[in-house]
């Protein structure tokens, strides 16, 4: 095994920066920021100074922004069985979600299961616009607004979906949108009022930030879901708990770089496209799912028949090179993908498929010596022909 290990499992987290990791340590001392001492007030200058470098990043005003234990929660917490706009409550008749969602939205939140209806997406992995305008010309408003989630960037294969359009469908239609970001913070420009979204979501760990802290986005603060946590006057009453003064402080830090990594994209792309013709090179059969569609920059997921994706990621990671099995639960094993099989591939590649994820610090170098190490493992894993 090589020396130094090759880590292309960015889309799963990206390692702490040495900025981020200097600003948790630096808060880990610090009192309760609720306090009105000058202990509390250092402790809430640090959560109003990460809070404003988090709206940058979305595109939203600093009071826009709840912090959460992580994109999961804030997942949650929109996912809400009532709506919040003004002093007008709005109870949610259905839930309408993507078909590759992140299973944290997926789940369906706090909307009852019965209510959660599909969207479906094309081969390409594309949420299917027609199909959810007549789910939505469907609905029925007596039981309620409809409540629609889409991601930005599949965490799987990177694909994009058209958000905008997405959001003037269901504007139309008086619903809500949520839109998971976290693949998208960083690698696209991020600005919630453009996209449409009423409800955004971003991970501080995807983002060289620290694990356990998260964001609640909203692009009105008059229009919000019904708390999820409540009991404490913390976050505006938007989510109740003494914040994670620390990791809220790293997510700050992170942030900021994360705003300018996005000018990285256009090298970051090239290296995909290089990696992608050495895979090509090594398995001319392999499959890189969803490349027709726009993809954020740094994500290949591909598969190649009969080779299957929990044998190659142990034989990767043997080599020293990190990458990860399209879908992997938390158990450690590698399930059949639910965005694959959503985007029509059989049980066989939906098992197959391969996770590459650059960071943004990745060289061209890495990806030559990436390609080197996938010949050797493609020339003992490919399957052998009958003569």
């Amino acid at each position: 095994m090589r020396e130094a290990r090759i880590y292309f499992d960015a889309n799963a987290g990206v390692p702490l920066t040495e900025e981020a990791r200097s600003a948790v340590i630096a808060a880990l001392g610090v009192c309760n920021p609720s306090s009105v001492h000058a202990e509390g007030r250092s402790a809430r200058h640090l959560v109003e100074q990460a809070r404003s470098a988090v709206a940058a990043l979305a595109g939203a005003r600093p009071d826009a922004v709840t912090f959460t234990s992580g994109a999961t929660e804030a997942a949650v917490h929109a996912l809400a069985p009532v709506i919040l706009d003004g002093s007008r409550e709005s109870r949610v008749g259905a839930l309408y979600v993507g078909a590759t969602e992140h299973p944290c939205v997926l789940a369906g939140g706090r909307i009852a299961r019965g209510a959660t209806r599909t969207v479906p997406v094309d081969r390409s992995g594309v949420a299917d616009l027609a199909a959810l305008e007549a789910m939505l010309r469907d609905h029925g408003a007596e039981a309620g607004v409809p409540l629609v989630a889409l991601m930005l960037a599949n965490n799987e294969t990177g694909v994009v979906h058209p958000i905008a359009e997405a959001a003037a469908i269901v504007k139309r239609y008086g619903g809500y949108l949520l839109c998971d970001a976290v693949q998208g913070a960083g690698r696209l420009h991020l600005d919630i009022r453009a996209l449409g979204a009423d409800f955004l979501t971003i991970s501080a760990h995807k983002i060289g930030g620290p694990q356990g802290a998260g964001a609640l986005v909203l692009a009105d603060e008059a229009v919000r879901p019904a708390p999820l946590l409540s009991g404490g006057g913390q976050e505006r009453r938007r989510r109740a708990g003494t914040e994670n003064v620390a990791a809220v402080a790293g997510f700050g830090v992170a942030a900021q770089h994360a705003r300018h990594h996005i000018s990285e994209a256009g090298r970051i792309a090239s290296l995909r496209s290089r990696l992608e013709a050495g895979l090509r090179t090594v398995a001319p059969g392999a499959l890189i799912m969803g490349e027709t569609a726009e993809r954020i920059p740094n994500t290949t997921l591909f598969a190649v028949p009969g080779i299957a994706a929990e044998t190659a990621v142990i034989a990767f990671d043997l080599e020293g090179v990190a990458v990860s099995a399209g879908a992997a639960c938390s158990s450690g094993k590698v399930a059949e993908s639910h965005v694959l099989r959503a985007m029509g591939f059989d049980p066989e590649l939906a098992r197959a498929g391969i996770r590459v994820s650059l960071p943004f610090a990745a060289g061209q170098a890495e990806v030559d010596e990436f390609v080197g190490i996938w010949g050797a493992i493609h020339a003992r894993l490919r399957p052998v022909r009958a003569a």
